[in-house]
């Protein structure tokens, strides 16, 4: 299960994918038009709790898989491949500028997180709708040389997505069958993905939260997820060599966690786990499992 991080150019999602990974992600090759995977710790408090009550001699916490996609911008959009890198991943991470700075360009020429989240959700609904039609067209010719059951199965499923793109409305939203997701299981959908967006804020905003909850209201019939970041702030966190001196920063600020572990939750839940602990002297460890298991599956998920 992947979470892959995309945004328009000089947003800070490099900067946040190399803090999330902490040395857990491949070098970046000379093309930086490649998809970087990496891995990062899912932060629990309860995983910290659980440590300071058994003292084990191991402490394992679980990470989550992420993928650093290619900038989206008009040469990636045009040749197309930056979607397909998208459509491989299980949820999507959206990275939009919130800070001022004029010593960054910003690609529409001011800072704009609505202008920003609009664009980037249109084209990714344009890329299913081209998909969709593209499908109908080579089931419609099908259809005409044999006739299949699941040729006419998918012909209605198909067009009962293609209305909710035409209103502009992400796939996810749709309620499906078991055998309809069978169906499209393979299939390049993007929309269909759950969406994290997150906010890069600078140090002076990183406590004013009204952009944040006017976005959150904006976009919750859209099923999307926010998180404030000021992501210059966590690499300076980030970089600090002690425990004590990073709780002496966050304090200092003003924060009660690092946004960035919050972050690492929202990726699991929006991938639809949920974190199990197994506990002991020896050992305590954190495991994923799909959210809602019951205490039976989560015990088989690792034997």
């Amino acid at each position: 299960m992947k979470v892959g991080i995309i945004g328009l150019p000089q947003t800070g999602k490099n900067t946040l994918f190399k803090i999330l990974t902490a040395g857990h992600a491949m070098e970046r090759t000379a093309d930086a038009r490649k998809t970087l995977v990496g891995s990062a710790e899912i932060k629990d408090p309860r995983f910290e709790v659980l440590v300071k009550m058994y003292a084990p001699r191991k402490q394992v916490r679980t990470k989550v898989d992420l993928s650093l996609l290619p900038t989206i911008e008009k040469e990636s959009i045009v040749e197309g491949n930056v979607f397909k890198d998208i459509a491989d991943v299980d949820a999507v991470c959206h990275v939009v500028r919130a800070f001022q700075d004029d010593s960054i360009y910003h690609v529409s020429g001011s800072v704009d997180p609505r202008r920003d989240i609009e664009s980037v959700n249109a084209e990714l609904i344009l890329n299913d709708m081209i998909f969709v039609e593209k499908r109908l067209e080579r089931i419609e010719k099908d259809i005409k040389k044999i006739q299949d059951k699941r040729l006419h199965q998918e012909k209605a499923l198909l067009e009962k997505l293609k209305p909710q793109l035409e209103q502009e409305l992400p796939l996810r939203l749709l309620e499906l069958a078991e055998e309809e997701k069978k169906i499209i299981a393979s299939y390049p959908f993007i929309t269909l993905k759950e969406m994290i967006v997150v906010l890069n804020s600078s140090e002076a905003d990183v406590q004013n939260e009204q952009l944040l909850h006017e976005l959150q209201e904006t976009y919750a019939p859209l099923n999307i997820d926010f998180i404030q970041v000021a992501v210059k702030v966590e690499a300076e966190i980030a970089g600090l060599e002690t425990e004590a001196e990073k709780s002496e920063f966050l304090q200092a600020l003003g924060i009660k966690e690092p946004a960035l572990d919050m972050l690492t939750r929202r990726c699991i839940t929006a991938l639809g786990l949920m974190s199990f602990f197994t506990v002991g002297e020896d050992e305590v460890r954190q495991w994923l499992i799909r959210a809602g298991s019951s205490a039976p599956e989560a015990a088989g998920a690792i034997h």
